[in-house]
């Protein structure tokens, strides 16, 4: 075979894989950042009283909020104190 034939298919294999790579690492970046900006309004705007999941699935109602410490009551009269940022959702 002729080597320059196999040099310009590797190259060209080549390329094609950076550009794919390039790709998806620019929508991966996209998404990261909705996320964070969602995690981040979502954080801003709990508030006693409001239904919450926070890591691990656990589920809960906010007591009382206090800086970055939140009191959630798990369960009638089990309060626990969690971090803000340990929050996946609200309603």
């Amino acid at each position: 075979m002729n080597w320059e034939v196999i040099l310009w298919t590797c190259s060209t294999v080549a390329v094609i894989f950076i550009v794919c790579m390039l790709v998806a690492l620019i929508l991966s970046a996209r998404n990261m950042k909705k996320n964070r900006q969602a995690m981040a309004e979502l954080q801003k705007n709990i508030k006693p009283g409001a239904s919450i999941m926070f890591a691990g699935g656990f589920y809960g109602k906010i007591v009382k909020i206090k800086d970055d410490v939140i009191d959630v009551e798990m369960g009638k009269g089990v309060v626990v104190q969690i971090s803000r940022y340990s929050i996946q959702s609200a309603s």
